[in-house]
């Protein structure tokens, strides 16, 4: 008995050592790809899409990494299970040797996972600092200002209560409301709320930021790197018609955001200045999203009205 279990012992030893070099060279066979790469493979495992910001593709890259690490973990931790399923099944009524206890293992089960958190977290604060990072001279400020239900973007000629409005645009129940922002230039936006909070959420930013009635203003920057027009909503549930909270980023160049700033400064309407830039037609309102049919804007609303009216 005790020569069977000596023997047995270093065949143990061997397989848990493949199953180690296995999970390394995965990492290692991960670690040659690009974290977009192996996003992309698995459809970013949950997220949308790796963003349209600086900020957003740290972000991304943050949890496709975590995602990896934790399915390498889940892989090791599942063969050791099956491994021991099979190799510990019962084969007869003599009982197996006992160990009350294997320091080694157990040191190997305690420390692992605290290395393991250990460097998420460390991974996750430098993202979060970055993601959170103020500059002392942002290229554009826009005041967001939001209410019961729509949104005002307004452009800025400084940082602070202070600034001036230099350009606005607000949206109606009949227009969804247009942000127009450069790439390339580090976009600050300040944030507030005329009634109760809110919430400003682009998808494709990959993160959304709560809007605050008060003084106090939620403030932070983005850097967008990919032109294109993008659906933004109100992530914070604000009363009856809080589904109507539509917004649309359009991610324009540099020059064409300013020949369309200069139009807005010199009294243009928002859909007059996407005109001055090429955007015509249909393309001068939002496309990524329409505005609700509301029971105000319905005519079966009207007409019951009319009914209820002559009754």
């Amino acid at each position: 008995m005790g020569a069977k279990s000596q023997a047995a012992r270093p065949r143990a030893g061997v397989r848990i050592a493949g199953l180690g070099l296995g999970a390394a060279g995965l990492l290692m066979l991960l670690s040659g790809c690009s974290i977009e790469g192996v996003g992309k493979a698995f459809g970013n495992f949950g997220w949308p899409s790796r963003g349209v910001s600086l900020q957003a593709h740290k972000m991304y890259d943050l949890w496709i990494a975590s995602v990896i690490a934790a399915l390498i973990v889940g892989v090791f931790v599942w063969g050791l299970i099956f491994w021991c399923v099979i190799r510990y099944r019962k084969r007869g009524d003599e009982l197996p040797v006992q160990t009350r206890f294997n320091m080694p293992m157990e040191v190997l089960y305690t420390v692992t996972p605290i290395l393991i958190v250990a460097v998420l977290f460390y991974y996750t604060a430098i993202v979060q600092t970055d993601v959170d990072k103020l500059s002392k001279n942002p290229d554009q400020v826009v005041q967001v200002v939001a209410f019961k239900w729509q949104w005002e973007f307004d452009y800025r000629d400084g940082m602070g209560k202070d600034a001036n409005t230099v350009a606005s645009t607000v949206g109606s129940a009949d227009v969804i409301p247009l942000l127009v922002l450069p790439t390339g230039k580090k976009i600050r936006f300040e944030e507030t709320s005329k009634d109760v909070i809110h919430s400003f959420w682009v998808p494709e930013m990959l993160f959304k930021r709560d809007v605050f009635p008060g003084s106090a203003r939620n403030v932070f920057e983005v850097t967008l790197d990919k032109e294109g027009r993008y659906v933004g909503r109100c992530a914070e549930l604000c009363g009856t018609y809080h589904a109507f909270m539509q917004f649309e980023l359009v991610v324009v160049s540099p020059d064409r955001f300013d020949k369309y700033l200069t139009a807005k400064k010199g009294g243009a309407t928002t859909q007059e200045a996407m005109a001055a830039i090429g955007f015509t037609g249909k393309e001068a309102y939002a496309v990524t999203t329409e505005p609700l049919n509301t029971r105000r804007q319905a005519s079966s609303w009207n007409q019951s009205n009319t009914v209820a009216a002559g009754k």
